[in-house]
């Protein structure tokens, strides 16, 4: 499946470049890539949003957060919840996957590869500690159902794995 680029204005990546993720405050919205639409017509910014799934709880805070912002700029916000195309993890930034990993976060790995690790217990997750895939899981579900708790098994650390979407 081709998933279209988000069509947003270019003065307004700078005001969603600064709304972060509720739950990984070290990635914006932008970089997760749930803000598929942002355009300004007749000074109200539109804005269609994606959730990284139906129910994800912290949806509301999202929407909430992105009209903060664009009301800091003096502008008034509208946040549409867009839920078809589904949310995929293709939809990351390189630079949020990167943010992830130096935050502790394992990236997504291909549809199917997650698949065999989160069902075949095979070793390809790679720890964002130390680098080893010497890993395993230890709950389907980590500190959100995103993503799935993991421990290395040299240097005993656990960390979350974020779920392949697709």
């Amino acid at each position: 499946m081709t998933i279209d680029k988000p069509n947003i204005q270019d003065h307004l990546y700078l005001i969603l470049e600064s709304v972060p993720d509720p739950e990984i405050p070290v990635i914006s919205l932008l970089d997760l890539g749930v803000i598929r639409y942002a355009v300004e017509t007749d000074g109200v910014v539109h804005i269609k949003m994606t959730p990284t799934y139906s129910g994800c709880p912290a949806t509301d805070v999202m929407a909430d957060d992105i009209k903060a912002a664009i009301a800091k700029e003096g502008k008034k916000a509208e946040v549409e919840l867009v839920l078809s195309p589904a949310w995929s993890t293709d939809w990351i930034s390189e630079e949020g996957l990167q943010k992830l990993e130096e935050y502790g976060i394992a990236r997504p790995l291909s549809e199917s590869h997650d698949k065999d690790v989160l069902l075949g217990g095979k070793k390809l997750v790679k720890c964002p500690q130390c680098g080893s895939k010497e890993t395993h899981l230890v709950s389907q579900f980590g500190s959100t159902p995103c993503k799935a708790l993991f421990k290395c098994d040299d240097c005993h650390e656990p960390f979350d794995y974020f779920k392949c979407l697709k």
